[in-house]
């Protein structure tokens, strides 16, 4: 199995994976997220798939970019603030207020773990009206590729409390504004 944690990387794998005991993964792939934002990426393997790539072609798998000192200094920044932080834990506590805050008709469930979550809404121009809403009110918020229905919230592992509250009241507010327009 492999698993592309593109988005996720360190901090929300671990939560992931802590929270499924039964999911090991053969290959994880990572991005920037493990080096704080910088450009990187990872491929992380057990030695028995590894040693799948060591030949046809051989280290097929290296990139002419690989291992620039400044980008692996952000990856062990990263890291160590993770492991030596309290951010891990918090993510699961900030999650809940997030699901205690954005409680609406128009949000049918809402699915992620930690702070990587995605309210629902009924429809896929529900969600755009929402989405376009929270930008014009100052609240960055993404689509999903795959599910159009979907409201990707996906903020910084430093977001205050307060920030959370703030940007539910947004989505919220922005949730009534699209209820009234398409009289729903």
């Amino acid at each position: 199995m492999v698993v592309p944690e593109n988005f996720l990387d360190f901090e929300e794998f671990q939560i992931h994976d802590l929270s499924q005991p039964s999911l090991v993964p053969d290959i994880v792939i990572m991005g920037k997220g493990m080096g704080g934002g910088m450009p990187v990426g990872a491929f992380v393997a057990n030695e028995k798939h590894m040693d799948l790539l060591a030949h046809d072609p051989k280290c097929g798998h290296i990139t002419t970019f690989g291992g620039h000192p400044i980008i692996a200094a952000a990856c062990l920044a990263t890291l160590q603030e993770l492991l030596e932080t309290d951010l891990m834990p918090q993510a699961l506590i900030k999650e809940q207020i997030f699901r205690k805050h954005l409680q609406h008709p128009l949000i049918t469930a809402v699915h992620g773990l930690g702070l990587m979550i995605a309210p629902m809404t009924p429809s896929d121009e529900i969600t755009n009206q929402v989405i376009l809403k929270c930008k014009e009110k100052g609240l960055i918020l993404f689509w999903l590729m795959f599910e159009g229905k979907a409201i990707r919230i996906t903020p910084p592992l430093t977001i205050s409390e307060q920030e959370i509250i703030e940007g539910c009241a947004i989505i919220i507010e922005a949730l009534n504004e699209v209820q009234k327009e398409l009289n729903l």
